[in-house]
């Protein structure tokens, strides 16, 4: 139990680098520039970073690790590409092995420590979509330890307040959602959600390299767990704007905007959506336009339709398996107005056996018609 919870803080953790690590203003700026272009999905034109960002510093771990970051972006989702899975292994463990070198020179080097971490949390992430849950638990425990040591390292970096506000969220929240574990939770340092969250909005403002992946992972909580959707509006709409051909970045604005009611301000990113060709876009767009026309154009029959159409597409589970959640709770809400009391405990159900969302699930477990 102690090891999914490390898994769970670990888990889609994205690029972590100190600032001060760069020195070379030109270096910094050469990094984040390749950081934008993955976010924003120029794969063309990181893939040109990176191979200048390797040759001048071939010793050092941000190469191959924005390698990887870019793999797991350019083929997303990662674990379903033999291919792209092999090359996202090997950059990733070339990326480890040039943090370990530098940990052995000086083993509280924060650069060393972060791109351990960062590592080994994508290898975690990785084998944890794979289905390879020992291989995925056993990269999350040795990142453990780096994450401790994060948490002595706030004052180098405003980047380091990500990893340790997320640690001081979960730790939390994970035993509230899954009582059986909190036998096993006194091995762990006490957390604090709500300063967890300041320290990620530190992040998420002033942070260099983790500033994209703060604002991804404060809506994600914001949406599942605290169920703000107002409050998640202000990290997606920051992405989706920065980044406006990233299909996640885009969906979570338009989710966050439609669960907040925010109709009028959302249909401009569903059509966006429409644009972007990506596996993962049809069924989300479904979904999307179908509590537009259930909630603001006040069309069941309508909304029914693209509701149906989404639960025929697929979901993938790390992306948008809750997407197939919200459709069977906007069928359940369609029958309760149409007084059709099994269909809407069916579909309440069936969002149940599927959603993990704070608000879907109060929904659904509230309805008693």
């Amino acid at each position: 139990m102690r090891k999914n919870v490390i898994l769970l803080c670990l888990i889609f953790l994205p690029l972590l680098a100190p600032a001060q690590v760069f020195t070379d203003a030109g270096f910094q700026q050469s990094v984040q520039s390749t950081l934008d272009d993955i976010y924003d999905f120029d794969f063309a034109g990181a893939d040109t970073r990176i191979k200048q960002i390797r040759a001048r510093y071939p010793q050092h771990p941000v190469g191959p690790v924005l390698l990887a970051t870019k793999l797991e972006l350019q083929y997303l989702p990662l674990h379903e590409n033999k291919a792209a899975t092999a090359q996202f292994i090997q950059a990733a463990e070339q990326g480890l092995e040039l943090s370990k070198r530098m940990l052995e020179k000086d083993n509280t080097d924060p650069e060393g420590v972060f791109f351990a971490l960062t590592s080994h949390s994508y290898l975690s992430s990785l084998y944890s979509n794979q289905g390879e849950s020992m291989k995925a638990v056993s990269e999350s425990r040795k990142s453990y330890g780096y994450m401790k040591d994060g948490f002595k390292l706030l004052n180098k970096s405003p980047d380091f307040y990500f990893t340790t506000g997320l640690y001081n969220y979960y730790v939390e929240r994970y035993p509230m959602d899954h009582p059986v574990v909190r036998p096993f939770m006194f091995f762990f340092d006490d957390g604090d959600m709500a300063e967890g969250i300041k320290q990620m909005d530190v992040a998420a403002k002033r942070g260099l390299f983790m500033r994209a992946g703060a604002n991804y992972w404060l809506a994600h909580i914001m949406l599942k767990h605290e169920i703000q959707p107002n409050r998640a509006v202000v990290y997606t709409k920051y992405l989706a704007d920065k980044y406006p051909n990233n299909p996640l970045f885009v969906m979570a604005n338009a989710e966050a905007l439609l669960l907040a009611g925010r109709y009028g301000e959302a249909r401009p990113y569903v059509q966006r959506l429409k644009q972007i060709n990506h596996k993962l876009v049809p069924m989300a767009v479904n979904m999307f336009e179908g509590m537009l026309e259930e909630q603001a154009d006040k069309n069941d029959k309508a909304a029914a339709e693209s509701y149906q159409t989404a639960l025929r597409l697929p979901f993938n589970d790390p992306y948008t398996k809750e997407y197939h959640a919200m459709a069977y709770a906007g069928l359940a809400r369609i029958a309760a107005r149409a007084n059709d009391r099994n269909g809407a405990k069916t579909f309440y159900k069936k969002a149940l056996s599927i959603g993990q969302y704070k608000g879907l699930i109060k929904e659904a477990k509230s309805y008693r018609g």
